[in-house]
């Protein structure tokens, strides 16, 4: 009876076996080989899959056959395309000692059924085994180094693309924008995660898969990924990238801060209340709002119980609120003077600008000397993995912090002087604000001069924060630079 083979090529999809011949090509060889030796070959096998692990449906199809008696031997280019695990190369050897499989050929590895052939078997599937474990140690030791060294060793975030040609993530000059706008428009309060993905459709955002609308997984894993700020978390440690940040870790902290305040309410509905998440009854309970014969009305929750604070109408407090914004507006004499002030103060400052920069540049060094320091600590073994994963994201994002506060020195120049132009310019467009028709503004604004808001007998009352509350004392604002 004439000895009869199946003929198996495999040829991985993965760059670790760029070195293996094409499939095409094996199959030549293979033909040539089984010509020449007078192999009969009764079916071809081909498929294209990784060996790493055990579960190929073709591979496992053709071992079926032979158990069968289908045939009696296999004849493939080297072991390594037969096997590179323990599980499929185990197999192979048993079915070698129970007799079912008689031959194995290859061009490249002689093979015989006996002890000695038995053993070189097992060596060469040793080794492809080895070479496995090893290749994807040595890549996971590589991906470790590139992310220390603040590379990215994946395909980019929607925002960022990949520079193939330097291997470094870039800013995408077209989505980056769109991706920072997400952020901004997000911390304002004023979207819902659903409203945000059906505005980023608008504005262009597309995901990887060019899907006509964005999922909204992805929309919760753009807002959650510290990668913006330039914090890169791969498994369960960060590193800091050396990538342009598209947004500030501040308002990273403030997209998170309105995330969790919206996870504890129930956004969802019928009609839109502008003024409510900001104001609270005397009782302690949240305010809510109901529509009846086509008004707003806003009342206390009642969840404590029993509570006898009337319904105030929103014209009222629309009103209410229109008043206090007006108490806050700076006449346009008053703003120019304290204009030309902040500009004596701006070119007197220059000495205490480079103190404060000098300060940063020392934080920052002990800050990453730190850094080492726990390194040192870790690797002798004085802290543990938790512990020191733990504060290492601590002093990154301390690092961040500093390094953004530094940034904004050298761009900005006097950096305090920059958020109290920004409170002029508020407080000079207060009257604007206050006649606007879009309720949504003028509560965005009151929430930014003011805290502590509580709704009592149809009245709104708060505390005016620093510096606004400075603004009511009518008589020294008149005089000022008088």
């Amino acid at each position: 009876m004439a000895q009869r083979f199946f003929l198996y090529a495999r040829k991985s999809q993965e760059s670790e076996e760029k070195q293996i011949l094409s499939i095409e090509a094996q199959i030549i060889e293979l033909r040539i080989f089984a010509e020449r030796e007078k192999i009969e070959i009764v079916e071809e096998f081909i498929e294209a899959m990784t060996a790493k692990e055990p579960g190929r449906p073709i591979f496992n199809r053709m071992l079926e056959r032979i158990e069968k008696r289908e045939a009696q031997g296999i004849l493939s280019w080297h072991p390594d395309r037969l096997a590179r695990n323990s599980v499929d190369g185990g197999r192979i050897i048993y079915l070698i000692d129970t007799g079912i499989i008689q031959f194995l050929k290859f061009p490249t590895f002689w093979f015989e059924a006996t002890p000695q052939g038995k053993f070189m078997l097992n060596i060469a599937f040793g080794q492809s085994k080895y070479f496995v474990d090893n290749l994807s140690e040595n890549t996971k030791r590589g991906i470790r180094q590139k992310l220390r060294n603040g590379g990215w060793p994946h395909p980019a975030p929607i925002g960022y693309l990949n520079d193939t040609k330097n291997k470094t993530v870039v800013i995408d000059p077209f989505q980056g924008p769109l991706i920072q706008k997400m952020f901004k428009e997000y911390a304002t309060g004023k979207y819902t995660q659903n409203e945000l993905r059906d505005a980023a459709n608008q504005w262009g955002v597309v995901s990887r898969r060019k899907s006509k609308k964005l999922p909204l997984s992805l929309i919760q894993r753009i807002l959650t990924n510290p990668f913006y700020y330039g914090l890169m978390p791969y498994h369960d440690e960060v590193y800091q990238g050396k990538h342009e940040p598209l947004i500030t870790r501040q308002l990273f902290e403030q997209v998170q801060e309105v995330m969790r305040s919206r996870g504890k309410t129930h956004e969802v509905r019928k009609h839109h209340f502008p003024f409510l998440q900001f104001a609270v009854c005397p009782c302690g309970c949240a305010i809510t709002g109901e529509r009846q014969k086509g008004h707003n009305y806003y009342r206390c929750t009642k969840k404590k119980g029993l509570c006898k604070e009337p319904y105030t109408r929103e014209e009222l407090l629309d009103q209410q609120i229109t008043k206090a914004i007006q108490d806050v507006a700076l006449p346009p004499e008053v703003y120019q003077a304290m204009l030309a002030d902040l500009e004596k103060e701006e070119n007197g400052s220059r000495q205490r600008l480079r103190q404060e920069q000098e300060f940063l540049l020392i934080s920052l060094k002990e800050t990453q000397t730190q850094l080492d320091k726990l390194l040192d600590m870790h690797i002798q073994g004085i802290i543990t993995q938790q512990e020191y994963l733990s504060k290492k994201e601590k002093f990154l994002n301390q690092k961040i912090a500093l390094e953004e506060n530094l940034g904004h020195l050298k761009d900005k120049g006097n950096l305090w002087l920059e958020p109290c132009r920004e409170f002029l310019d508020a407080a000079h467009h207060a009257d604007q604000v206050a006649t606007e028709k879009k309720l949504a503004a003028k509560r965005e604004f009151l929430k930014k001069i003011g805290s502590n808001f509580r709704l009592a007998s149809r009245t709104l009352q708060f505390s005016y924060t620093f510096p606004w509350a400075l603004l009511q004392k009518s008589g020294e604002i008149t005089n000022w630079g008088g």
